[in-house]
């Protein structure tokens, strides 16, 4: 079994905006910065075998940070745990995005929750091979996160208003070939 503590990124001055990041190469804000040194700090009592990350800015400096506060090496880049392609939104606020696509599924270029979890499964599997019976930070994305969440407890999370923080860590494992929900810390 491998445990997977998968944290979302530190703030940006878009999730500050609560505009729609997706794909959108945003960096960290000095809150965001601040939210992974204190991320990082609350790791700090369990040893972690390896940090992987997206290769988005927002989340690769987040898990620099994490790294640093662990003293572990660099983070390991996986390019399947990008952020959900939103499409024609990013952007957008979601005042903006009612306006303009009030029925949110016929978003142009919006990436189905299938293909995020297509392209995130088969990463997190490929990991819990390469370290068996380990511990790894995975520093990922609200909407990866989410999409994780509602597969591992078959849509009945995240409920209406529980939102995925930044610098939240969310508990899974891989066990017997699939993933396994163990904690997860929404804010309402």
């Amino acid at each position: 079994m491998t445990r997977f503590a998968i944290v979302r990124h530190g703030q940006t001055d878009w999730n500050l905006e609560k505009r729609i990041q997706g794909s959108t190469d945003i960096p960290l804000n000095s809150i965001g910065r601040a939210q992974a040194a204190e991320t990082g700090l609350a790791l700090r009592g369990t040893h972690w075998d390896a940090i992987v990350t997206s290769p988005l800015t927002r989340a690769h400096e987040t898990a620099r940070i994490i790294a640093g506060e662990l003293d572990r090496p660099a983070p390991l880049v996986v390019p399947e745990l990008t952020e959900r392609h939103h499409g024609e939104i990013e952007g957008l606020t979601f005042a903006e995005r009612q306006l303009r696509f009030p029925d949110g599924s016929k978003v142009p270029g919006l990436e189905t929750r299938q293909a995020v979890l297509d392209r995130v499964l088969p990463a997190l599997e490929l990991l819990a091979l390469t370290y068996p019976d380990r511990q790894i930070v995975v520093v990922c994305h609200g909407g990866v996160i989410g999409t994780l969440v509602r597969y591992a407890t078959g849509g009945k999370r995240p409920a209406a208003g529980e939102l995925i923080p930044n610098g939240s860590v969310h508990d899974f494992r891989w066990q017997d070939g699939r993933l396994e929900l163990e904690a997860f810390q929404p804010v309402r």
